[in-house]
């Protein structure tokens, strides 16, 4: 198959959505599939794997966001691209301007397209101070998606929320975790050291965008609270977002690592005790199955990879959504304790050792095969009007 995947942020940022679409766009290519990758170009080179093509449109950069950047639209040169080199299937994975006018161009050619429904846009706006403007963005992701043949979704929940906000068409393509690169094994006791964590001082992590939609307060009253009871407790932040200047100036005493990529993020999950993640705003959330990966335990909300992949009190603790009280005090019962950090943290790994990345790359080929099969039996005339 010709496959063409739209998306405005990728591989060398670093963030889930990057990630995921990296993986699928290699994952297709490695099974024989021509894979065109339409995204904004970078400052920063970075080597395609075989088979997969680089055709780089105008962006430009992401307002707060240093070193994301968000494609403008370029409706115009895909029409050209596409009627000359006619893909059989396409993949939209970002809702932007380069998204939208990929969508348009692939109606007016009569293009099988799914989209991917990754960042929950319509509940950021609250945290940005402009909330009002929810509905809206809402409203503008529901028309986006119902333009595609599918909408896929990593989980049932957020199927169903989907289904509950007007997107009639959402299919869930299931996550899993790269259990080769997140390992027990990658633990580097040199590097705790460098963080000041001796003997069986609790290493509490963060990673991922640092910024106000992940519920950061949160994350650093429930280490104050440990700390209260462990006082050698140490707190590593990985990844970087327009909130970190702040929360560096207010906590000098935390770790930041910067972002992280490869054997190097490998190392520092690894080498943490427990990963606590109080983010809300979630369609998945691909670090947590990381860190289970690693052997790290978990504190997070019954959401996303948590809801799907965790068993509260067994591989971590899963909290209901808004009990910060139990949030914290989960929290605190598990940095507090080493023995039970290494309990849950057999158990983590085991939890998620049996996910295949293989298996999504399947499930995902046949799904485009399948919206290519269904829009060849569809006359022109009737999907016009569909």
């Amino acid at each position: 198959m010709r496959i063409g995947i739209v998306t405005e942020t990728y591989p060398p940022e670093i963030n889930g959505v990057a990630l995921t679409v990296h993986s699928l766009a290699a994952g297709l290519a490695s099974l024989g599939h021509s894979v065109e990758v339409i995204r904004p170009r970078q400052p920063q080179p970075f080597v395609d794997e075989p088979g997969t093509l680089p055709v780089e449109t105008r962006g430009a950069a992401l307002p707060r966001y240093p070193g994301l950047r968000f494609g403008l639209p370029a409706g115009r040169m895909l029409r050209r691209r596409w009627s000359r080199l006619r893909p059989d299937a396409i993949y939209v994975a970002t809702e932007g301007p380069l998204g939208w006018s990929a969508m348009r161009a692939a109606q007016q050619l009569d293009l099988p397209v799914a989209t991917g429904f990754h960042t929950r846009f319509d509940t950021y706006a609250a945290h940005y101070g402009v909330g009002f403007l929810t509905e809206a963005v809402r409203g503008y992701l529901r028309r986006f998606h119902n333009r595609g043949g599918a909408t896929l979704v990593p989980t049932e929940a957020l199927r169903r929320e989907l289904n509950d906000m007007g997107v009639a068409n959402a299919r869930i393509l299931r996550r899993a975790v790269d259990t080769r690169q997140f390992h027990p094994q990658h633990r580097d006791p040199a590097l705790r050291l460098q963080w000041g964590a001796e003997g069986h001082a609790p290493v509490m992590l963060y990673v991922g965008r640092i910024a106000a939609e992940k519920n950061l307060d949160l994350a650093v009253r429930s280490f104050r609270a440990l700390q209260q009871q462990v006082p050698e407790a140490r707190y590593v932040w990985v990844g970087d977002g327009p909130a970190r200047a702040a929360l560096q100036e207010a906590h000098p005493d935390f770790i930041f690592a910067g972002m992280q990529r490869g054997e190097a993020l490998a190392r520092h999950v690894a080498s943490a005790d427990l990963f606590v993640f109080p983010s809300l705003s979630e369609t998945f959330g691909n670090v947590i199955l990381e860190s289970l990966a690693a052997g790290v335990p978990v504190v997070a909300y019954r959401e996303g990879a948590a809801r799907e992949h965790m068993t509260d009190g067994h591989n971590g603790y899963v909290i209901e959504p808004d009990n910060e009280p139990r949030f914290i005090e989960a929290a605190i019962t598990l940095g507090s304790n080493p023995s039970l950090i290494r309990h849950m943290g057999r158990a983590a790994q085991a939890s998620v050792a049996a996910l295949s990345p293989d298996a999504v790359i399947r499930d995902f080929e046949s799904l485009l095969m399948q919206l290519a099969e269904e829009k060849r039996h569809v006359p022109p005339a009737a999907a016009a009007h569909a």
